[in-house]
């Protein structure tokens, strides 16, 4: 599903204009976006939850030279379905 899926979606079920659904996309996402890089935790109910976590550096190995390498501290972006979700795609 793209961005344009979600805004033909609202735009057919909720009856908005797809000028207004698109706003409405756009917004969510941004909103998403801001405070995933405050480093806060998004919960959307029955959906799951996006957590940013902090890596630590650590040292890694390239598989074709087994050269040992630095792999840099970095924030990485997680997902964590809800037991709704996991139950919905267990019964598909």
């Amino acid at each position: 599903m793209t961005k344009a899926d979600l805004v033909n979606s609202i735009y057919e079920k909720v009856g908005f204009s797809k000028k207004e659904s698109a706003k409405i996309v756009e917004t969510v996402f941004e909103l998403i976006k801001e405070n995933l890089e405050k480093g806060e935790k998004i919960k959307i109910s029955g959906f799951g939850n996006f957590v940013v976590r902090e890596k630590r550096a650590r040292i890694g190995r390239n598989p074709q030279t087994n050269e040992e390498i630095t792999i840099s501290a970095r924030r990485v972006l997680t997902f964590k379905p809800s037991q709704v979700l996991r139950n919905a795609l267990k019964n598909v």
